[in-house]
């Protein structure tokens, strides 16, 4: 995807550029109002986990008078299920598996955006120049996104009129608020958000979960725990989830699956009579049994795929605490009280931190973290020390902390 977008996108960008600022600057002698967003787009298409980080900044944009649309990747789109900000019949897909269906998709969202009069949308994306080609051509009057300006990075073409500077040294979540402010804002900036953005303004709202989902939820583990002769009661044990992939996309971000298995080990050792699942999607299912053989702890069950993507939030109201990969499970949990410990490596928690209840681990080497806007989140690692330099004992520790406040809670 990456190779497409650079040999495709780059002479795309420069072929198309100039017909967007023409076309831009005939609806300006024509008299095109350049009105606050009545009707606004955000496209992210790629990064679940993201999905839900710019939740404030949608809400912020609701709050602001627009109605929000959102254009995603199918294979994501359940995803903004989570917190249901955007309205169904407001969610645009392009399927992405196969090349004809991409084209096919995207010459239907142009169509599409033009025939709900989108007059904002605003590119998330750090990495892409489809979507930047996407932003340029969907006909809306503002287009609001990330530029290099004097920096060397990712060129992507001329086709914003709200040109963002994208700060590195802050949360995700406050970068994406500084998009809706440019999109509302009523003069240009150069460059846009000069603005204060408090830590309040990024507390990501809570799913509301069905009682029965629940419930089969309950169910569904009841079942499991019986079949295996394992006693559990939920309340009155420790119910722990562990969660030991990471998306293909960078898999550098894993800390080794032997070191899943010896933490189960010691899980079951601080708490004898915790039940763990340990978690994934169908597709993991075996990469989460040999964690579970290694351990090798009978109150230790292979719950990938047992799930739907739904059903999460369910899942997450149940348990205790979760320990996960810095992976979309850190993110998805946000939109409960699951307190989780996420585990960094080749990314830093100060940019891509979880907005839940959340406690990072990082080693913090010389080398990390080793991806940014700046090389793709391409990294030339083939040994990711960072996340072997975690210890057992250090997850542990967290771990116990987190079951401690969820008791007090409770």
């Amino acid at each position: 995807m990456r190779t497409i977008d650079r040999v495709v996108g780059v002479p795309l960008c420069a072929l198309i550029s100039p017909f967007i600022a023409l076309s831009d600057k005939i609806k300006s002698l024509f008299g095109a109002g350049d009105h606050a967003p009545k009707k606004l787009l955000f496209i992210e298409l790629s990064e679940m986990g993201s999905a839900i980080i710019v939740d404030p900044a949608m809400r912020q944009a609701q709050a602001r008078g627009a109605e929000i649309f959102f254009l995603i990747f199918k294979s994501n789109k359940a995803s903004l299920s989570l917190l249901n900000t955007v309205a169904p019949q407001n969610i645009f897909t392009i399927d992405a598996s196969s090349v004809g269906s991409l084209i096919r998709d995207t010459l239907r969202f142009l169509i599409q955006a033009r025939q709900h009069k989108i007059d904002c949308v605003i590119d998330l994306e750090l990495f892409s120049r489809f979507t930047a080609l996407l932003t340029g051509m969907c006909g809306a009057r503002r287009r609001v996104g990330y530029h290099i300006f004097h920096g060397e990075g990712l060129w992507r073409g001329t086709m914003l009129t709200h040109r963002v500077h994208y700060n590195p040294h802050i949360h995700i979540a406050k970068n994406f608020i500084s998009l809706v402010h440019a999109a509302f804002s009523g003069k240009q900036e150069h460059p846009f958000s000069k603005i204060h953005i408090a830590d309040s303004e990024i507390k990501i709202a809570q799913a509301n979960v069905d009682p029965d989902v629940r419930r089969a939820v309950l169910d569904r583990i009841t079942k499991l725990t019986q079949t295996a002769n394992i006693a559990f009661e939920l309340g009155t044990q420790p119910f722990l989830l562990v969660n030991p992939n990471a998306s293909e996309l960078l898999v550098q971000r894993r800390w080794a699956p032997e070191s899943f298995s010896k933490l189960i080990v010691a899980l079951q050792k601080k708490w004898p009579d915790c039940l763990i699942l340990i978690t994934g999607s169908p597709a993991e299912h075996a990469y989460v049994e040999n964690v579970r053989v290694q351990a090798g702890v009978p109150n230790a069950l292979n719950f990938a795929g047992q799930v739907s993507f739904a059903e999460l939030p369910a899942l997450y109201t149940l348990a205790d605490v979760m320990v996960t990969n810095d992976s979309g499970p850190g993110h998805f949990s946000s939109v409960t009280n699951l307190r989780t410990v996420v585990l960094f490596g080749p990314e830093t928690p100060a940019l891509y931190g979880s907005l839940g209840k959340s406690i990072p681990i990082t080693a913090q080497l010389a080398c990390s973290p080793c991806v940014s806007a700046a090389n793709h989140r391409k990294t030339p690692c083939s040994d990711n020390a960072c996340m072997r330099a975690i210890t057992v004992e250090q997850v542990l520790e967290k771990m116990t902390i987190q079951y401690a406040d969820a008791l007090i809670r409770a």
